[in-house]
């Protein structure tokens, strides 16, 4: 009866059987770094930063809705109007640009990609779409009907304050059309794995 073989004692490769594969590497199993944390982070900061310029925009394009005073209430001049919808079709589709550029801009920099960077693009999104949504009431009409009215006076039109009426959906556009164009990007023109050669001799 022989002693087991130690390590240093086994026999040499037999070359009939492959040789176990190796543990893959790749961006996708690398450690998140903390400079990839701070990335994130500057993302997050910067969309949001962007939520004042979205909620400008909003004010100076969205259509306005008109109201009037008789002296006793307070009125739609044009019932049937859409100017309300056109308030929000205004918002969504700024958000969604501005979620588009951001996504591009955040590949043409950092064209690795990562997951903080996905986290940083949505955190950021929402975060600016709630600063534009806050900025944009703040620098539209007063949010004050009646006092607005008592002021101009009776029979004389004055322009509601803004309003969404798609408030949760409206904050989802931005996110959503940011991390979408991102993986979009990353996956088409991203870097890809190098392939290992199974064949190659001495593997």
């Amino acid at each position: 009866m022989t002693a087991p073989l130690t390590p240093s004692q086994q026999p040499p490769h037999d070359p009939s059987w492959p040789p176990p594969p190796p543990p893959h590497q790749g961006p996708a199993g690398d450690p998140i770094t903390a400079a990839e944390v701070v990335q994130g982070l500057v993302v997050t900061a910067a969309s949001a930063a962007a939520g004042a310029v979205l909620g400008a925009l909003w004010v100076w394009l969205a259509p306005t809705v008109q109201l009037i005073s008789d002296g006793k209430g307070v009125y739609l001049r044009n019932s049937e109007g859409e100017a309300a919808i056109g308030a929000d079709g205004t918002f969504v589709l700024l958000a969604l640009a501005f979620g588009a550029v951001a996504g591009l801009v955040v590949f043409l920099v950092r064209r690795k990609g990562g997951v903080p960077l996905v986290l940083g693009l949505a955190a950021g999104g929402v975060l600016g779409s709630l600063l534009a949504w806050w900025l944009g009431t703040k620098l539209g009409p007063t949010s004050d009907v009646v006092a607005h009215a008592k002021a101009v006076g009776p029979e004389v039109v004055f322009d509601a304050p803004l309003k969404l009426q798609m408030g949760a959906a409206a904050m989802l556009a931005w996110p959503l059309a940011a991390m979408v164009v991102h993986l979009l990007l990353t996956g088409v023109f991203g870097p890809r794995d190098p392939e290992q050669d199974w064949d190659a001799p001495g593997h």
